[in-house]
């Protein structure tokens, strides 16, 4: 009789909680028969404190390379500088671009107002914000970059597209706030509607994520798949689970093209480490996505629904137990014990989990290929640090004219975006950090001897430029955007 090959995984018990949740979990994969084997790494807290700043040593990242698949515990990140993100080294180092939150309610077991919440947030999960570009650049003024790259857009839209028609889903909606960020959410808003027309059969639409944000905080049921930008996403799945009652209860799944990290959403919660009280539900749902990842949806389901039934039979641990509901109180490895009990039964009050045999087909995320514009340089913002003459952008912009710059223009002055100069406001606050635009004459190029020869000149000044912006345009479209009353 021919054994069937187990799946190598890698797990990581984590900190503070960690330990005791996945002990449970894994105790639940292993009575229900789940086709896996674990490799063991040590991650977080204990390797931050030997000197590993990424909280992960080499022989752990070898693991993930080898076995693809990593299940793991919420760790500590020990307080102070220097120590780095061991989420954000893994989603950026093995290019884990999508993170998937599923949210649902699970009335009237959890608390919610919502009861027919069911819906999946996918954030794009290595750039935005979050690609940690960070400036400080005068006294007064700090930065911090926005990226948000073409194909990064592409392929966090199309995998929205490919998850809802994987699992049957009928709307993805789009979240931005390209009212405001014109170029880099108008990229994300503009991909979105070029893609969604490759999916007929899919509704798509698009929300401002305040109103969509504030939306999912008083109607989430009528959301069925969100896709939007890292920091947008990170803050809406939070509302989402935080309204459904189930923070505790959320898993997540990080993919990449090759490597796939799950997880709980909450942290590691020291305070009530090793006291057998924590919910191992939220790292069980984890582990439920990840079974799903590796093409074993009938695994995933008889897990869910042992799950869901010990919901129903009121066998719920502290954090969500309630008086006349709950049958009993039980710890992290009792709560375990009777999911295990009924393996093989389904909720009778709430829906059976579905994940569909579809579940195995591979979704199509690669990027299509697009032609080059023609890229062409028209001007230069300079960016200064000026503290004189009272802040007056009119002795700033007069100085800056009195320059012969060989075709170049000053057009404007801002200050934090507002244009100052010419005929700026004077109740406008200003800062110490300037914007200053130079542009040739129209249908003239400019180039990067004219680009050296200008900051030349502002030296010769005395003035001080801290950075410098080149204005291009993309096949004759404008690539930046413009200045107040330009």
């Amino acid at each position: 009789m021919l054994m069937n090959h187990k799946t190598k995984i890698t797990v990581a018990y984590g900190d503070g909680i960690g330990p005791e949740i996945m002990k449970a979990t894994l105790a639940i994969l292993d009575a229900a028969g789940a086709n896996l084997e674990y490799e063991v790494i040590e991650i977080g807290e204990r390797v931050y404190l030997r000197g590993i700043s990424s909280g992960m040593e080499s022989n752990a990242i070898e693991s993930l390379r080898n076995t693809k698949i990593f299940l793991k515990s919420p760790i500590t990140t020990p307080q102070g500088g220097g120590f780095k993100s061991l989420n954000v080294t893994t989603r950026k180092s093995f290019g884990l671009y999508a993170n998937v939150r599923p949210t649902k309610a699970y009335a009237p077991f959890i608390k919610t107002h919502f009861p027919k919440t069911d819906l999946v947030i996918i954030r794009e999960n290595e750039e935005d914000l979050y690609a940690g570009i960070e400036h400080r650049q005068t006294h007064e003024v700090y930065q911090c970059l926005k990226l948000i790259s073409q194909p990064g857009s592409e392929k966090i839209i199309r995998y929205a597209f490919e998850y809802a028609k994987k699992y049957g889903r009928k709307k993805v909606t789009c979240m931005t706030k390209d009212n405001i960020m014109k170029l880099a959410d108008g990229l994300f808003h503009k991909t979105f509607d070029e893609i969604a027309k490759e999916y007929p059969s899919i509704e798509a639409d698009h929300k401002i994520i305040d109103i969509g944000t504030a939306l999912i905080a008083e109607r989430p049921e009528i959301f069925d798949v969100i896709v939007t930008l890292n920091l947008y996403g990170d803050i809406i799945s939070d509302v989402a689970a935080q309204v459904t009652g189930s923070v505790g209860l959320g898993g997540s799944a990080n993919v990449g093209e090759e490597v796939a990290m799950f997880e709980a959403i909450h942290g590691s919660a020291p305070d009530i480490a090793g006291k057998d009280i924590a919910n191992p539900s939220g790292l069980l749902n984890g582990a439920i996505l990840m079974l799903v990842h590796l093409g074993q949806p009938e695994m995933a389901e008889k897990i869910s629904n042992a799950w869901m039934k010990t919901l129903e039979d009121g066998i719920h641990t502290g954090d969500i137990y309630q008086e006349g509901l709950s049958s009993k109180k039980v710890g992290t490895q009792e709560f375990a014990q009777a999911v295990i009990a009924r393996l093989g039964q389904v909720p009778t009050k709430m829906l059976p989990a579905s994940f569909g045999k579809e579940g195995k087909a591979p979704m199509d995320v690669a990027l299509r290929t697009k032609p080059k514009a023609k890229k062409e340089l028209i001007g230069i913002d300079v960016f200064m640090d000026w503290d004189q003459h009272h802040r007056d952008p009119n002795v700033l912009g007069n100085l800056l004219r009195s320059l012969d710059t060989g075709g170049l223009k000053l057009s404007l002055i801002t200050n934090r975006g507002v244009k100052v100069f010419p005929n700026g406001m004077k109740e406008t606050f200003c800062s110490d950090h300037w914007r200053c635009r130079f542009k040739v004459e129209e249908g003239k190029i400019l180039t990067h001897t004219q680009v050296i020869d200008l900051l030349q000149k502002v030296e010769r000044l005395g003035l001080d430029f801290i950075k410098t912006e080149h204005l291009y345009t993309f096949d004759g479209v404008k690539g930046f955007s413009l200045g107040q009353g330009e």
